[in-house]
């Protein structure tokens, strides 16, 4: 799909990625980007900076996305791509609390779902559209660390693929945005975060070695994903390797993480052939 003249909606588009997503769908001659975030100031000022139309949304509430939507449809017209891009992050286990690993859940599962009941109807009906949905590498590998974001991020994962398939002969087209560590605000706005501090975020369980992206860099990416339409969106190329390496090794995948594991927490150093193993999965 090329994005010129078309209708864009990008949620959690107040910073960060969907910030990104937004500014580049204006340089891509977007006709209409609707800026969508939990803070309604935050995607006031996006949309404002690109001359596009905010919305003040918890993506968590089924309602309001399809109010949201409703509405879209009948200002701008049927809706061409929708970015569900919205989601933060926790740091805690099997301790976690159930209300906690729900909201979770509700952000990063539920919300995806939510969308694609609302703009696919539609989208099949104007003879297609086409959905970016962001996940993260913790869903294709594991986020060491919090149990929630790992088992969300991978179900993200899975229901992209379930819409592709399920939906391709009706002309609806999907990618999964899978990113490692992204320039973003996801670690200074987790509830777990107090102080309001702004530590380096280490996305996908996965050595920060790997290099931190700038969303702008996610953001051309996943246009050109979109124009390919390529279903898996990796900014961070050794993605696909770990990938691969995991699926054809699942147990020396797991020893190597596990490995990493204890390097991270309790200062271990790995033997050196796990860790050639695990840097470059070769």
């Amino acid at each position: 799909m090329d994005i010129e003249g078309k209708v864009v909606v990008v949620t959690g588009a107040g910073a960060g990625i969907g910030a990104a997503l937004a500014e580049i769908a204006v340089e891509r001659k977007a006709r209409s980007i609707i800026v969508a975030d939990i803070d309604g100031d935050n995607a006031s000022k996006v949309a404002q900076r690109i001359g596009g139309q905010s919305y003040q949304i918890d993506v968590s509430d089924e309602d309001e996305i399809r109010q949201m939507v409703d509405s879209i449809e009948g200002e701008h017209g049927p809706i061409d791509l929708f970015c569900s891009n919205a989601g933060f992050v926790t740091s805690a286990g099997l301790e976690d609390p159930n209300d906690r690993i729900q909201k979770m859940w509700e952000v990063h599962v539920m919300a995806h779902i939510y969308a694609a009941r609302a703009v696919i109807p539609q989208m099949i009906a104007n003879g297609g559209g086409y959905l970016l949905n962001t996940a993260s590498a913790a869903g294709l590998l594991t986020q060491i660390g919090s149990l929630s974001y790992s088992i969300t991020k991978s179900a993200a994962v899975s229901l992209a693929e379930w819409i592709s398939i399920t939906h391709f002969h009706q002309g609806i087209r999907v990618s999964v945005l899978c990113p490692q560590a992204v320039r973003t605000d996801i670690l200074t706005n987790s509830p777990d975060n107090k102080e309001g501090e702004s530590p380096e975020w280490e996305d996908g369980g996965v050595a920060s070695s790997d290099g931190i992206v700038e969303p702008q860099n996610v953001a051309e990416i996943c246009i050109e994903a979109i124009k390919e339409e390529r279903f898996l969106v990796l900014p961070h190329t050794q993605v696909k390797g770990y990938t691969e390496f995991k699926a054809q090794n699942p147990e020396k995948w797991l020893s190597g993480m596990r490995n990493f594991q204890n390097r991270l927490f309790l200062e271990e150093s790995l033997p050196g052939d796990v860790m050639r193993d695990f840097q470059g999965f070769q």
